[in-house]
């Protein structure tokens, strides 16, 4: 007996992003191969939602320059591809140092830039004009 797939999975497919797991340690030799299997999956129509391949990273352990590097080297190759990348799993410490050499990455679980989180209004000043 075969069972058929059942309706709507391609749908659901299509939209969940694909997901690179990057493990440590890390040596800066070894940025070729994450970027090669980054361009495959944003080469192969993966990456659904809006382009956009996963990036575990908590496997790379202490972050460090090596990280810094092969983060920025990834998503140079994403954007060339006409891609992004979201990370996951990123250390506080990971977040901090990104943010120290003046590189954002959006993180799973965060909200996009461009919108306010769930639950936030603006407050309205008395006499501000109508928008």
């Amino acid at each position: 007996m075969s069972y058929a797939r059942p309706a709507g999975l391609p749908v659901v497919d299509a939209m969940t992003p694909p997901v690179l797991v990057l493990s440590g340690p890390l040596t800066h030799s070894g940025v070729s191969g994450p970027c090669d299997a980054l361009r495959a999956l944003l080469d192969s129509g993966g990456g659904g939602a809006g382009r956009v391949v996963v990036c575990d990273v908590g496997g790379l352990g202490p972050p460090g320059l090596d990280a810094v590097d092969l983060l920025a080297r990834l998503q140079l190759t994403a954007r060339r591809g006409g891609g992004g990348i979201l990370l996951r799993d990123a250390s506080p410490a990971l977040c901090a140092l990104l943010d120290l050499v003046g590189l954002r990455f959006e993180t799973e679980g965060q909200p996009e830039q461009r919108e306010p989180p769930l639950g936030v209004q603006e407050a309205v000043e008395p006499g501000d004009p109508a928008v």
